[in-house]
């Protein structure tokens, strides 16, 4: 919101300057982004009248005037088109210094004397468009300073607001702020309803009254759409931001930045049969003000008449109604949108304009009536014409409710550390526009919240607002209370070590939003309908994610399209699966790799990593928890590469799937790498196993290797698992040291060279013992997997 100061000390004019104003907004939320100037530096203008002209005897664009100054009569020579005997107009008499470093001195141009300049307003840096001269109104006093007459010693403030704070996007609800901030007397401007002077109305309807609860409207004949707007009109709009239009224009947008109400003038010769506020239906279509095309979607809003779509709804009016220089009727409206009915609607097209800012994030219910006299006001002193009745549609069962709040005295006091008068807290909410009644001694309030604050919803919004206006400079500071440090149970391990552990072997930690492109959701996960958002960012960050890849996998395409050879990634966060019982939210912790197995360095060729190096990280994780009943089983996952794919479990529950990127995903992502992949729950990896003392053996380990053939669809874990409970405590150690497939083993088949050490605690294992346990391992596989030993 971008206002001047001038303009603000007409409602509130606190004994404060620009400084202290800025802080003391700043401090109450309203945060001051910028403070500027309201015009750049210049000196010795003054207001003058063109008093006679004539042509250039030696150049037919220039003209020769007599310009009177106030104190004389001076020469001037004027290039400009709009120059006539009778303008008043800023002059820089000689010595005069204007922007861009320019001093006015005496001239003679094309023959003939020029003793100063005539103004435009780009000349003064009040424009940046060429556009003749800066014409004053006819009663501006010759001779004034022309800098003082017009307030440019003015600043120009610019505030950001949070969305809560829709109340501030116009000057009355800023100066509210700050009467209130301040205690300086607010002054509304009066607004004097314009006369009924025309018996002409025309016909409203509202079909959608859900998402238009309000809608108010009346016709003004005999309008001159050609008059010019005043002035002190154009300046305020200029120093908001806003280029001058024309006088209707003009009048609405002033009017929007006054009171915060957008209005839409119709040109009323174009409008067939009776407004409709209604939705839209498909396949209409809508060319817009700026010239922009719309192909109409569902669930938009429309106003419309007979004929056809005339305006999207609390957004931008149509070009087929629009006023022109022909229009001599408009229809003028104002109404009160639904925030939620029209939230995300103007960014679904591309659109972003002040009445839709203003009417999503929520605009006073109770405050069309006013804009539209205020808006009548200005447009019959401005351009004249004859005001009808206003028609007005309401649906008071749609309309918000002022929410009552209650505010409780030891709530107030556990909130800010301080404890405060029933008076002063009454005082507070009473200047901040609520209706506020005490109870139980001072020690119970409720209020209730004006209609133009929306964000008024519990008690913690009260405390609040006492905060704010009270001073949270002034509110008492106390050292934090420090309890002991929780137990943490030496049997859960913490998200925090998982992803430190990550770190250590080289992986970059990444926080994705949970919100994703739908097109790289439905890819990642094509089986999962996710949650669609009713008011997204942006339509590339409209669904929920159901796996933490799809934000991984964008952000590693990211880097390839860099050139980036080498990635680890890993993200920990909520994933959002729709199921029969609702949105789960399931806490995860997610990695991506691909490139290299190890930076490049002189002493190794390069390797790729491959599935196994994945795996290896996985387990690592693992084993943080100190269990070691982790199973990799062998799956189809979506998204996963068939035959490069595993999923993890423990006590046959799923924790989490781990694999190759699927061709078909990588070639849907433009992604020209062999990325590897895995996802577990983090709260069933959390849990860890104690560490148990274990007496070493003072015995000797022995250590035999057995090569065996079995089927090559038997998985080695199940065999290793098998060994270990044929073995029991004997067993020291196994490893699997080779896993061969090819010639002189038959077709099908697989060899799995297997480690066993075995090592006993009370006495030293003999030959007898030893061959008893291989034998019993041999014997054992071979019943289980028609495994036997390799020659």
């Amino acid at each position: 919101m971008r206002f001047n100061e001038a303009w603000l000390r007409e409602w509130v004019n606190p004994d404060i300057n620009t400084e202290q104003l800025a802080h003391q907004l700043t401090m109450a939320g309203l945060e001051v982004d910028a403070v500027e100037p309201a015009a750049a530096e210049f000196s010795g203008v003054v207001i003058a009248e063109v008093m006679a002209t004539r042509p250039h005897p030696e150049a037919d664009k220039l003209t020769l005037c007599e310009v009177n100054a106030g104190d004389g009569v001076y020469p001037v020579v004027c290039g400009a088109p709009n120059v006539r005997a009778g303008l008043r107009v800023p002059f820089a008499k000689i010595g005069a210094q204007l922007p861009g470093d320019i001093k006015i001195k005496k001239a003679k141009l094309r023959g003939q004397e020029s003793q100063g300049m005539l103004c435009g307003a780009s000349e003064l840096g009040m424009e940046d468009v060429i556009d003749g001269l800066l014409e004053l109104p006819a009663d501006a006093p010759v001779g004034e300073d022309f800098r003082r007459w017009l307030q440019l010693d003015d600043q120009c403030i610019e505030i950001g607001l949070t969305p809560n704070r829709a109340d501030c996007l116009s000057i009355r609800g800023i100066a509210r702020e700050v009467s209130v901030l301040t205690e300086a007397a607010f002054c509304a401007p009066e607004i004097v309803a314009a006369p009924v002077s025309s018996a002409k109305t025309f016909p409203v309807k509202v079909s959608e009254p859900a998402a238009c609860p309000r809608y108010l409207g009346r016709v003004i004949e005999g309008v001159n759409s050609k008059a010019q707007s005043p002035l002190w009109l154009t300046e305020r709009l200029r120093r908001a931001g806003l280029r001058s239009v024309d006088a209707l224009v003009d009048v609405t947008n002033y009017v929007l930045l006054e009171l915060g109400q957008p209005l839409h003038a119709f040109d009323l010769e174009k409008l067939n049969g009776g407004i409709d506020v209604r939705a839209a239906a498909e396949g209409e279509s809508l060319v817009l003000l700026d010239g922009q095309a719309l192909k109409l979607k569902h669930g938009d809003l429309l106003i419309a008449d007979a004929s056809g779509p005339l305006a999207l709804a609390g957004v931008m009016g149509g070009e087929s109604s629009a006023v022109s220089a022909d229009t001599t009727s408009i229809f003028l409206e104002c109404a009160f949108f639904a925030p939620l009915a029209l939230a995300g609607k103007a960014r679904a097209h591309g659109l972003h304009t002040d009445s839709s800012h203003r009417f999503e994030r929520g605009v006073d219910p109770r405050l069309q009536e006013q804009a539209l006299e205020r808006a009548s006001q200005l447009i019959v002193e401005i351009a004249g014409g004859q005001v009808g009745e206003v028609v007005c549609v309401e649906s008071e069962a749609h309309l918000p409710r002022q929410n009552e709040v209650t505010l409780r005295a030891d709530k107030l006091e556990s909130l800010l550390g301080m404890a405060m008068s029933g008076e002063r807290i009454e005082n507070i909410l009473g200047r901040l526009g609520m209706e506020v009644a005490g109870h139980e001694s001072g020690k119970r309030w409720t209020a209730l919240a004006p209609s133009w604050r929306f964000d008024i919803e519990r008690e913690e919004d009260l405390v609040e607002e006492l905060a704010r206006v009270y001073g949270y400079s002034r509110l008492p500071s106390h050292l934090p209370s420090v309890s002991a440090e929780p137990k943490i149970s030496e049997a859960q391990l913490s998200p925090r070590r998982f992803a430190d552990a990550l770190q250590d072997r080289g992986y970059q930690e990444v926080i994705s939003y949970s919100f994703v492109d739908p097109l790289t959701q439905a890819a990642v996960s094509p089986g999962v309908a996710p949650l669609a958002l009713s008011n997204p960012i942006s339509s590339e960050l409209s669904v929920m994610r159901s796996s933490l890849w799809a934000g991984l996998l964008t952000t590693a395409r990211y880097n390839l399209n860099r050139q980036a050879e080498r990635l680890r990634l890993f993200e920990t966060g909520l994933r959002f699966v729709p199921s029969a019982e609702g949105l789960r939210q399931e806490p995860m912790i997610a990695g991506l790799l691909y490139g290299p197995a190890q930076p490049q360095h002189w002493d190794g060729k390069p390797r790729k990593v491959d599935f196994f190096d994945l795996k290896g990280d996985v387990e690592a994780l693992l084993g943080l928890t100190g269990d070691s009943t982790w199973q990799f089983e062998s799956g189809e996952c979506d998204g996963l590469h068939p035959g490069q794919c595993a999923r993890l479990s423990r006590a046959g529950m799923s924790v989490g799937w781990l694999g190759r990127i699927h061709p078909a995903l990588a070639t849907k992502l433009d992604i020209s790498q062999d990325i590897y992949l895995f996802e577990l729950e983090i709260e069933q990896i959390l849990p860890a196993s104690l560490p148990k003392f274990a007496e070493i053996s003072d015995f000797p380990a022995v250590r035999r290797d057995l090569a065996f053939v079995l089927p090559g669809t038997v998985p080695a874990a199940q065999v290793m698992a098998a060994v270990r409970e044929i073995c029991g405590q004997s067993l020291r150690d196994l490893r699997l040291f080779d896993v061969y497939r090819g010639q002189n083993i038959g077709e099908g088949n697989v060899s799995l060279a297997l480690g066993l050490t075995f090592q006993d605690r009370s006495r030293t294992l003999g030959e007898s013992d030893i061959s008893s346990l291989t034998e019993a391992v041999v014997s054992l596989l071979k019943q289980e997997f028609n495994a036997h030993l390799r020659d």
